[in-house]
């Protein structure tokens, strides 16, 4: 399982996100550019010493991401405001890669035409979003319970 953040734009939500996947060893991309400095230090408030647990790769650009995904034949699954299937509703696998877009501005639509799967988290009428790093907690939790992960 793999969490993708398209080009970030928030360093506290990032880090929160770093941190989820240092705790649910789930491996993290970061498609750069990135609203902030990429560098450790952006990252420690909010990731705190978890940094270190973490696999981290970081991409150049989309390019780059979609040549490593493509050569790893890993699904693409984008969550966004913007999709009619529920998150879940949609079958994981273990090498998924789950990913979220930029907080001010989603992914552009050659991103979502890469996808494998676009779904979303329903939210209540009127509600325009969840906080990035919220809806990352909830799609990992979802995605590790259908692919049947054992616990640590």
């Amino acid at each position: 399982m793999h969490i993708a953040l398209y080009q970030p734009d928030i360093p506290q939500n990032t880090g929160t996100i770093l941190r989820l996947c240092a705790c649910l060893g789930i491996e993290a991309h970061i498609v750069e550019p990135a609203g902030f400095p990429t560098s450790d230090r952006a990252f420690r408030r909010a990731g705190m010493d978890y940094l270190d647990a973490v696999a981290i790769v970081r991409h150049r650009s989309w390019a780059d991401f979609e040549t490593w995904r493509r050569s790893g034949a890993h699904r693409l699954v984008l969550f966004t405001t913007a999709a009619s299937l529920s998150y879940l509703d949609h079958g994981y696998r273990a090498d998924d890669v789950l990913l979220f877009g930029r907080e001010s501005a989603g992914v552009p639509p050659d991103v979502h035409a890469a996808a494998d799967a676009r779904v979303v988290i329903p939210l209540r009428p009127g509600m325009r979003s969840l906080n990035v790093a919220v809806a990352a907690a909830i799609a990992a939790g979802e995605a590790l319970r259908q692919i049947g992960r054992p616990q640590a």
